[in-house]
């Protein structure tokens, strides 16, 4: 080649990941493809809307995607091919763009996928993007994954709702003269052009069916009437079957053609064949039927226990092109519609049978813990083959346990609705199977609670964590570790409705029944004794939710296979109860440890790690660094909100605690934006009286006595007084909190005797139930001296004014905002930050 020729040669784009391979042998479409370039341009000057590719399988869609891509390479910095006939490994597949965006590493799918998305649609680093979606079937499963922006987006689809949606360009089978040209160029001078119009006619012009004819005519050297003739033959017996009415007799001629081949040859390879047809499209793990090889029933054992026979059998295939193998990724695959052609030739007895043992090698193969973050590459695997195999049919224990298991690995890594949709069909599935009082279904119910309770959606979760419980003490008893397991369910849900002190004693008793099944130390141990110090906290007994979490914390952080998840959970939790305690540096440093820890090991956008970074932007605000809280909790609460929205406790919280920042900062228009949104939904989640829609107003108060308005603060905080008292007693941390602001609301009016009787109140309840150096103490006491001196009692307030400086001094520090207030004889005012439940 030439100098001049090189530099004719198209530069290709600076990502190029999973594209296929230009088929060399690509022919015609050229209409279709101006059309294709010059619809998504206009669109895409608009608003950059994705162009589907529709149709009925083997019409070339696919290739036709292909080409395009490889074509108009040049017009794009990045170029992604996503397989997405299997919607649950969408996000996946988009989360993996991450790294080459230069985005931090995240092992949440869902938070990934986001952070993909909003990187894709600002156009930076790359403007000029084409993202593929090849068999996107159900325009319902992808149309949320689907980037806006500068960019474009191609999917490919057999699915005519796909218009509906987007524009779609209609992709039939060949002309008859792009069949002869195909044929011609694939076959060269071994046919004819009249030999190719005859196989074209045949084969109905179909281009799979011409590519597989070509192929088996190019491996055999067969004679165009030959083939014809044993078409015709084949295509007798063929039509005695069972077969999808889109798939084309000529086409399923073909393909039977090559298995019979090897079925004369090597019969074990299309067993494995057939049995490779009852997995999903996705690739085949070559591990499943290593690890698998033990569990399988009669008809893949002899062939899965002798190691060099199943690697013949694999060969052979490859050879045949009747699979796929990837070496480096360790794959195997069947196209899709080969797979349908197998499962249609197929006896019907013989399917069941191989579909059992599908999902025995499936279950057999997967890993045994689904909050082990390294096996979760594992279950992403196994995930595409779930429905395709029809796996939730089987009654089989340890194939339900995969079920389960792989539910669980999807929400514990913020999959919430994928898993509550597979859910669904689980319970209604084995309630039909094995009955209502099923195990399987009461676990499986319980799961579903689970997932109600990552979204915040409280009464639903109590419903069915309470019926579930129930059942499961009538049929399994109350130390099964099942039931145990869903009496922590149930405590989460009564936290959610604001029962403190019923859900601490439902985990105090199952800790003590994991304790006596399992040991102190043991991963379902640990995490009770994680929920019961949340129980403590939220009944304001810090010391005693300190001491557990520390407890946990030191074993887990010495401990193999604790999960990083848990542990970030009871860091984060232990790093609140340290600052709730009154030690806020402390509490501050532990909080920038575990938030550091969150994103190196789960990624800036899970779950946890939002939860830590909640955390670190409020200890950071107590200490007194609010530029940093602010600009963190401002972060916190964009990321929380695109995760899960407005209504979401954790949103919510974030709110709030945004409001607290911007409040401390000066920002009081703001604040008030921020709590107003947040308020708007408390009700909403929680319930009118619960403990933390009733606290949330204490923010609500405080911002307007610092608006001018101290009646209405005291109007807001008297009422908040009341049920709080009603609901927690009047010795809590929120409702002493409220008392504190509502003394200062007090002496905003004038009214100094009643501040001061308030305040005394406070004062006594803070002494008696916290300590003398707690951060509530040192407050109340700042305020009282004030209201003292208003009173006339001069001696009394400075002496009490005197004590509370030397400690501030020593506990928060002579340079904190409080400390500084304080000496200057300035009211100190408390506020509320809503834990995780």
């Amino acid at each position: 080649m030439t100098e001049n020729s090189h530099s004719m040669v198209p530069q290709g784009p600076k990502v190029w990941e999973r594209v296929p391979k230009r088929n060399p042998n690509f022919t015609g479409r050229a209409d279709l493809l101006t059309v294709l370039r010059k619809s998504i341009n206009t669109v895409t000057a608009v608003v950059a809307q994705p162009q589907a590719l529709q149709g009925l399988g083997g019409v070339g869609k696919t290739q036709l995607a292909i080409e395009y891509a490889w074509q108009y390479r040049a017009h794009y910095d990045l170029v992604w091919w996503i397989s997405a006939d299997q919607p649950v490994l969408v996000p996946s597949s988009l989360a993996a763009m991450g790294q080459v965006l230069g985005l931090p590493p995240a092992t949440g799918a869902e938070q990934a996928t986001q952070a993909v998305l909003r990187t894709l649609q600002s156009g930076v680093p790359y403007r000029s993007w084409l993202v593929i979606f090849d068999n996107a079937e159900e325009p319902d499963y992808i149309k949320d994954f689907i980037p806006r922006g500068p960019g474009h987006v191609l999917i490919t689809s057999r699915n005519s709702r796909w218009s509906d949606h987007e524009p779609t360009i209609q992709v039939d089978v060949f002309r008859r003269e792009e069949s002869v040209e195909f044929l011609r160029k694939r076959l060269g001078g071994a046919v004819s052009e009249a030999g190719a119009a005859l196989l074209a006619e045949k084969l109905g012009d179909l281009p799979l069916a011409l590519e597989q004819a070509a192929a088996l005519l190019a491996r055999t050297l067969m004679p165009v009437d030959e083939y014809v003739s044993l078409l015709e033959e084949q295509t007798g017996r063929l039509l005695s079957l069972e077969k999808a009415p889109t798939y084309p007799q000529s086409m399923t001629a073909a393909w039977q053609l090559s298995v019979s081949q090897l079925e004369d040859r090597v019969p074990e390879a299309v067993e494995l064949l057939r049995c490779c047809a009852f997995f999903g499209p996705e690739p085949i793990p070559r591990d499943v039927f290593r690890r698998g090889n033990r569990l399988v029933g009669p008809r893949l054992a002899p062939i899965l226990s002798d190691a060099i026979l199943l690697t013949n059998a694999l060969s052979n295939l490859e050879r045949y092109a009747l699979v796929k193998v990837e070496p480096a990724a360790r794959t195997l695959q069947v196209h899709r519609l080969n797979q349908a052609l197998l499962r249609d030739e197929t006896p019907e007895k013989d399917r069941g049978e191989l579909r059992h043992e599908v999902h025995l090698l499936l279950a057999g193969s997967a890993p045994s813990d689904p909050d082990d973050e390294t096996k979760w590459p594992s279950f992403e695997e196994l995930a595409a083959h779930l429905e395709p195999s029809g796996l939730i049919n089987c009654v089989e224990p340890n194939v339900r346990k995969f079920a389960i298991d792989l539910v669980r690995y999807l929400y514990v890594r913020g999959s919430y609705k994928q898993a509550e949709a597979l859910l669904g069909e689980y319970i209604e599935k084995w309630t039909e199977q094995s009955g209502a009082r099923h195990q399987d279904v009461l676990v499986a119910q319980i799961h579903l609670g689970n997932i109600k309770l990552a979204l915040t959606l409280y009464p639903e979760a109590y419903e069915i964590d309470s019926r579930a419980l129930e059942v499961m003490r009538e049929v399994l008893g109350h130390e099964q570790p099942e039931t145990l397991w869903a009496m922590n369910g149930y405590a989460t849900s009564l936290r959610g409705r604001g029962d403190f002190l019923r859900a601490r004693d439902v985990d105090a008793e199952v800790r003590e029944g994991y304790e006596r099944l399992y040991g102190e130390n043991e991963l379902r141990t640990l995490r009770a004794r994680n929920n019961l110090a949340l129980d403590y906290a939220l009944t304001s007994e810090y010391g005693e939710a300190q001491q557990i979490l520390q407890d946990a914390y030191l074993y887990m952080s010495g401990a193999e296979g604790s999960g990083r998840r848990l542990l970030l959970q009871t860091w984060t939790n232990l790093a609140r109860a340290v600052r709730l305690n009154g030690r806020f540096h402390v509490g501050t440093d532990m909080a920038e440890e575990s938030f550091r820890y969150g994103v190196a090991q789960l990624g800036e956008d899970h779950p946890a790690t939002l939860l830590g970074a909640k955390e670190l932007a409020i200890s950071q605000r107590r200490t007194g660094r609010l530029g940093e809280a602010l600009e963190l909790m401002r972060d916190t609460y964009t990321r929380l909100r695109r995760l899960y929205g407005d209504v979401h406790a954790d949103t919510m919280a974030a709110a709030l605690g945004l409001s607290n920042a911007l409040r401390a900062f000066g920002e009081l228009d703001e604040a008030q934006a921020m709590v107003d949104r947040a308020l708007e939904f408390y009700p909403q989640v929680f319930g009118e009286d619960h403990p933390f829609t009733q606290a949330s107003r204490i923010n609500l108060a405080l911002l307007a006595r610092l608006s001018g308005d101290a009646a209405k603060a005291r109007e807001i905080d008297q009422n908040a007084l009341k049920v709080l008292t009603e609901r927690l007693g009047r010795d809590h941390d929120y409702t002493v909190t409220c008392g504190i602001n509502l003394q200062n609301d007090l002496a905003a009016l004038g009214e100094f005797d009643q501040a001061r009787r308030l305040g005394e109140e406070n004062y006594q309840r803070i002494q008696t139930h916290f300590t003398p150096d707690h951060y509530l103490s040192l407050v109340c006491a700042a305020n009282l001296s004030l209201d003292l001196r208003a009173t006339g009692a001069e001696d009394e307030a400075a002496r009490l004014h005197e004590e509370t400086m030397r400690r501030f001094d020593l506990i928060v520090g002579r340079d904190h905002p409080d400390t500084l207030a304080a000496l200057a004889g300035e009211r100190l005012n408390c506020d509320f930050d809503p834990p995780p439940i």
